[in-house]
């Protein structure tokens, strides 16, 4: 089985933090992260009977939405789902072979497709669903966080994040170093109340969701419609109202 590295308090911890609250559900995200790994560090990414009953293929990133609520205070929530990089991950643990193991230096945690031999432990190991099987190459495979793009020095400074922060097009979806507490996302999450999925597994998640705001009318008294003509009882000032409104 494999090894986790060391924790030591302070180090690096690459991650998302997701907006529940400004998220869309326009699928913008899974489809751009579709493309750049298709032909990136995991790629390629097949696809099975794409013009089909029951298409399926290898995503990293899958948006699910349900209705969360009721009545004035129900609204529709779009949950983005991806690996969560955890610090204890169960995925790298089970793995007989060495192939999924996660990075001291950043926190990110990855297969070694080299050693990988398809035998799903992994995937019945992760409570998140985070992992995918290519039957093509007989493979694990999972978010990277676009670690071929994110230390990609051949590229512009500010386009060194994951493809799928890079593309929401209502900056939905954040990345930094949650390892840091003065990080700009550090600071997002304690000022939203973000939080871990599922914290009480034991695995610690470093990804973190931001929850959705409340409606900003919830639970006030209800405003009184504006008085129509016919509401006005005093003949005065119904006259007014009809020279008025010619």
């Amino acid at each position: 089985m494999t090894c986790l590295p060391d924790i030591v308090p302070g180090q690096k911890k690459l991650g998302l933090v997701i907006d529940l609250d400004t998220c869309v559900g326009c699928q913008a995200c899974a489809t751009n992260c579709k493309e750049w790994n298709a032909s990136g560090h995991s790629g390629p990414l097949p696809d099975l009977h794409p013009y089909s009953a029951g298409a399926e293929g290898v995503w990293f990133n899958r948006v699910h939405s349900f209705e969360a609520g009721e009545g004035e205070r129900g609204r529709t929530v779009h949950f983005p789902r991806s690996c969560l990089h955890c610090e204890t991950p169960a995925c790298v643990t089970v793995c007989p072979t060495g192939a999924s193991y996660k990075r001291a230096e950043d926190g990110i945690v990855l297969v070694d497709h080299d050693l990988c031999i398809g035998c799903q432990l992994c995937a019945w190991a992760c409570p998140y669903g985070a992992r995918e099987l290519d039957e093509d190459e007989g493979v694990m495979k999972k978010c990277t966080l676009c670690i071929d793009r994110i230390y990609n020095e051949t590229i512009p400074e500010a386009q060194r994040q994951p493809a799928c922060v890079l593309t929401c097009p209502t900056r939905a979806r954040h990345f930094g170093d949650l390892g840091d507490p003065e990080s700009e996302v550090s600071r997002l999450v304690r000022e939203r109340g973000g939080y871990a999925l599922m914290p009480e597994l034991g695995y610690a998640p470093v990804n973190r969701y931001l929850p959705p705001r409340r409606p900003a009318d919830a639970g006030a008294a209800p405003r009184e419609d504006t008085p129509t003509p016919m509401d006005v009882t005093n003949p005065l000032l119904r006259w007014v109202d009809r020279v008025l409104s010619r």
